[in-house]
């Protein structure tokens, strides 16, 4: 950091000014940032994925009943860690505290290189498919057209999440309410289908007919497919600093929401099928629209907006939260000490969110559709990432056994989870050997980039003042400063490091 900004800083402090990030983020709002995250494009595009792997309509039943299940457990696993640790940053800043660096680098290298940025890129591409869908009903909407919808999206949420957090979590709150509204008019149609009749693919005799011979590694991709749909259910931990009360409204936050995405996605998954057969539903290419064609008429217009919508939410609570894990990385070290700092009167990361929103928009123009190859290696990274971290508290249980834990979890819990975990990616890296397998390449090469930029102090003058020339400039431009860090919540884990 310059002088100037030394002095700056300085000057602030003697005023009394505190420049931190601010905790606005209630039990409702964290609520909402779960559930916003959780229910994206998965719900819409990932039946089908489930359907084709499960095989049958009973068994994609229970696969997305059971994946509800799995996330609750690992839920549990980080509400644990949550409050234990509470830091933003999430599965990064958790497996850095038990393992050290490498493996947390490791964990932010994927992350940021291509989970997050991928991620969001394909949800503002479906967000301006949708939206442009009602325009252009008998072709697919023009190229130029859906990446310039997307960007436009993208920047506009960035510039919201940059001006004020209060504003996004504004925003989450209300498109989460209008996410679960669409939700509920599918689940609602749908039962009125089957007080109607309208249940034939959802008989037991019909649903167990299997259009394929079921095995342990197809089981295995249809979880993944279906955890593609469950993906950010850990992202409250992402900005646990931001929370009020972390410790009380981190845990009932997870246990209140989790539950209730569950059965939410169990419900529309039933009402899928009480007006498609399963071979409808395999040929479509966007399966809400299709129910609504189907059974709302003239008003099937509806639907793509409704998931147009729940999509606009999606790409907020991303860029919310995936901007906060590049300031937890850079705040430990491993990135540049740029994206750790803060706005001086808005006190958001806004150095954090240009590098997150600069990699999705380098990756939309190469994205030509959503293929179900990408879904199930985003999710592969996805549990690995999970696996690695809930391993950690069954370690930390371990290594530091006088660590105030204000939740304490059953070890059947983490245990049961890992062994699910360890069969899932066993069989899924059986079963798609070249996309599994890229995503754990992609990865380890993070680890001579950890050891070059981050592992080795005696770097030459010159790289060091190139660092600090351009720190110095990005401070001046996005008007910028470290944040005083509230040492109130992480009080009890460094007294507890004295005791250990």
């Amino acid at each position: 950091m310059g002088d100037k900004e030394k002095k700056k800083k300085d000057k602030k402090s003697s005023n009394g000014d505190r420049v931190t990030l601010k905790k606005e983020i209630g039990l409702l709002s964290a609520c909402a940032i779960i559930i916003g995250n959780i229910i994206g494009s998965g719900i819409f595009i990932s039946p089908k994925g489930v359907l084709e792997h499960a095989g049958s309509v009973g068994l994609s039943l229970i696969v997305w009943v059971c994946g509800g299940g799995i996330c609750a457990l690992g839920s549990m696993c980080y509400a644990e860690l949550g409050v234990t640790i509470p830091k933003s940053g999430g599965d990064y800043s958790y497996v850095t505290e038990i393992f050290g660096g490498l493996v947390g680098f490791l964990l932010l290298w994927s992350a940021v290189l291509i989970m997050y940025p991928t991620t969001l890129a394909v949800i503002a591409l479906t967000f301006s498919n949708y939206v442009l869908q009602p325009a252009f009903q008998d072709c697919l909407p023009p190229y130029v057209a859906t990446r310039l919808l997307a960007t436009i999206c993208i920047l506009f949420l960035t510039w919201v999440n940059c001006s004020s957090v209060r504003w996004a979590t504004r925003i989450q709150d209300v498109f989460t309410v209008g996410k679960l509204l669409a939700l509920v008019l599918i689940i609602v149609v749908g039962l009125i289908q089957i007080c109607r009749g309208h249940y034939d693919a959802l008989r037991p005799s019909v649903a167990f007919e299997f259009s394929q011979e079921p095995s342990v590694g197809q089981i295995a991709l249809a979880f993944l497919q279906a955890s593609f749909a469950y993906s950010g259910w850990n992202f409250l931990n992402y900005v646990t600093e931001e929370v009020v009360e972390p410790r009380k409204n981190l845990p009932r936050a997870i246990y209140i929401s989790i539950p209730l995405v569950t059965l939410v996605y169990t419900l529309t998954n039933i009402a899928y099928f009480s007006s498609m057969t399963p071979e409808e539903l395999l040929a479509s290419n966007a399966v809400a629209v299709t129910f609504g064609e189907k059974l709302l008429g003239m008003f099937s217009w509806v639907m793509p907006i409704s998931v147009a919508l729940s999509t606009f939410g999606g790409i907020n609570g991303y860029l919310f939260t995936s901007s906060r894990l590049c300031f937890s990385g850079a705040r430990e070290g491993h990135l540049p000490h740029l994206l750790a700092m803060i706005h001086l009167k808005n006190c958001t990361p806004i150095p954090a969110l240009l590098v997150c929103v600069s990699a999705a928009l380098t990756v939309l123009p190469t994205l030509s559709r959503f293929t179900h190859n990408l879904i199930n290696y985003v999710s592969f990274i996805n549990y690995l990432s999970y696996g690695v971290t809930i391993a950690g508290l069954l370690y930390l249980r371990k290594k530091r056994p006088n660590l105030v834990r204000p939740i304490k979890v059953s070890m059947l819990i983490p245990i049961t989870y890992l062994i699910f975990w360890a069969v899932l990616l066993g069989f899924s890296l059986y079963s798609e050997p070249v996309v599994c397998g890229l995503g754990m390449v992609i990865m380890l090469t993070g680890v001579p980039v950890y050891f070059v930029g981050v592992h080795w102090k005696d770097k030459p003058k010159c790289v060091y003042q190139l660092v600090e020339r351009v720190t110095y400039i990005g401070q001046k431009v996005c008007y910028v400063v470290f944040p005083q860090q509230d040492l109130s919540e992480t009080e009890p884990l460094t007294a507890s490091k004295a005791t250990d």
